[in-house]
Parts: structure tokens; sequence; C-alpha cells
């Protein structure tokens, strides 16, 4: 498979494995291509045009865009000014990416990415679609603390800036959600879309406790709860040893014999999210490392978790 053939979606690489999919280029380049097969998939143009009105000129910066050059100002005052514009945008959206330690972790390196790897390329995805149907789209990472924030745009070159972000992440400390949630509501000033992407190993009260509140200031929200398949169901040798990533706790058992009272903890575990989410409106999806990106984009865009 080729550049072109990445950057064209024949082959719907938003359908493909995930890990296949990394293979093929960089964040750029498969991005483009998911999203790509992505919006085929739902029988619609991604290059149709989109309603701005022009609000004010201003001087031209490095970095702007030439297309936003206005050419008449400067063949008479041979001064460089751009056009500015007031996007026309369905609602504001705030990814909230945890990229503590226990995201980088993977069970089977070989088969499957790490959580972070693919919650990486899953958020680029999502941006993508956001910022190409006019959702002006911004970024938090965390960790032990706030690590990052991009305010919503609505512009493609926010978008490749959000990648820069996103490439440079990696597994951090421990997981503090509660300061990047609350970090949300000075970027989003009216109602909007919050994306929780997390492996939700951290405090659920306080979490939760942030995530209602965000429902309570009038966000729609949406928690991606990134687990590995082999944390869905407990397997490996006659005798393993099992290390917390981030406390460094570590047990050793006999993972035969503790299978199904780990399936059902973690069944139990799933369910409490699901259950504490739907009671308070905010939309709860588990998703393992193995899901093709358009699968986890189509449940994710259903009209459902995009209503105000």
């Amino acid at each position: 498979m080729d550049r072109s053939d990445v950057r064209s979606g024949r082959a719907r690489l938003d359908l493909l494995d995930p890990l296949e999919v990394s293979k093929l280029g960089g964040l750029e380049l498969i991005t483009e291509g998911v999203v790509e097969g992505f919006l085929s998939g739902l029988h619609r143009s991604p290059r149709r045009g989109f309603s701005v009105e022009f609000a004010e000129h201003r001087m031209y910066q490095p970095g702007d865009e030439l297309r936003y050059v206005d050419w008449k100002i400067l063949g008479r005052n041979d001064r460089l000014y751009v056009k500015q514009f007031e996007e026309e945008t369905n609602l504001r959206a705030m990814i909230v990416f945890d990229t503590s330690r226990s995201m980088a972790w993977t069970g089977s390196p070989s088969t499957v990415l790490p959580k972070l790897a693919y919650s990486q390329r899953l958020i680029a995805a999502l941006a993508l679609v956001l910022i190409r149907q006019r959702d002006a789209t911004g970024l938090i990472t965390f960790d032990d603390d706030v690590r990052s924030v991009m305010p919503p745009r609505a512009r493609l070159s926010h978008w490749r800036q959000l990648l820069g972000t996103l490439a440079a992440v990696e597994g951090g400390q421990g997981t503090a959600a509660e300061p990047a949630l609350k970090r949300v509501v000075r970027q989003l000033r009216r109602r909007g879309l919050v994306v929780f992407v997390s492996d939700l190993l951290l405090d659920q009260s306080l979490a939760l406790k942030a995530l209602r509140f965000l429902r309570h200031r009038g966000h729609q929200v949406l928690v991606l709860h990134i687990m590995d398949p082999a944390e869905v169901a407990l397997g490996g040798p006659n005798e393993a040893r099992f290390e917390d990533p981030e406390s460094r706790t570590a047990v050793i058992i006999r993972p035969r014999d503790w299978a199904g009272a780990y399936r059902d903890t973690v069944r139990a575990v799933v369910s409490e999210w699901r259950l504490a989410c739907r009671r308070h409106g905010i939309v709860y999806q588990r998703v393992t490392t193995d899901t093709p990106y358009g699968v986890v984009l189509r449940a994710a865009l259903t009209p459902p978790s995009r209503s105000a």
C-alpha cells in the first residue's frame, strides 16, 4: 500500500486492525486515511464547503495561511493583512486525554497497540472529523498534573498543531483527572462537547464529581473508557507476576485460579461506570484497543452523544 492509497482511504483504514494501521505511516498520514475511509462510509464528501462570515482584517503573522491574505490591500498599501472570519461552528469541543503511566501499557506488544498509542490515533481522527465539520476542537493532556492545554479552534492548521502535541505525548506519572476536567470550564465559555479519554484507573469519585459538574454547566460529556484486551480477561502462564504500572505494587498469582473472579470484578467496574454516567446524563463507551477506529468514531459521533 503506497501513500496515495492511504490518503484516498481505498483500503478503508477505519475498519482495519489498529496495529496494522499504525505501520502504514506517520500520525498525520494514517489519521487522514482513517478519516477519509470513515467519512466515505457515511456516504458524504469530506471536502464539502463550509459557511464562514468575514469579520475584519489584521496584520499578517508568520504561520498565517496565505489563502487568507488580502492581496488588494497589499497592492494599495504594500502591507500584508489577512482576513479573519467568524467560524460558523456547530459546537466547541474539548478532548481531555489521560497520559498517565498506566496508559502506556499493552498486554501483547506484538499484536495490540499500547492504550496511549491507540488513544493518540483515535483522538487525532476524532479531532479531524470534528474540525472538518467546523466544530472548534481543543485538547488537554494530563497525568498527575495538567501537561498541555490547546484552546478550541476550527482550522486545519490548528489540527496539525494538535497532532504535534499528541505525537510528543509519553506515558507520565499517576492520574489526577479532576484538575484537568476543571480546566475545561475555562476553555468552553458556552455549552459544548467534552470527550474524556482514559483507562479510568483513577479516583472514580473525584472524576465523576468533575464530570457531573461539566454536565451541570450544560456541556455534553462523552467518556471513552480505553481498555487493553488483556485487561478484560485474565490469562497467562501457570504462575505470573502482575504489577501496577503507577504504584509499582506487585502480586504473584495463578491466572487460572483467579480468572473467574477477575472477570466478574471487571464486569462490575464497567457496569458501575456505565450506570453512574447514565444516571447523570453522561455518555459512556468502553473501547478495547483492538477495535477499528471507524467503529469507535461512528459510536462517538451518533446523534445521542452530540445532542445538547
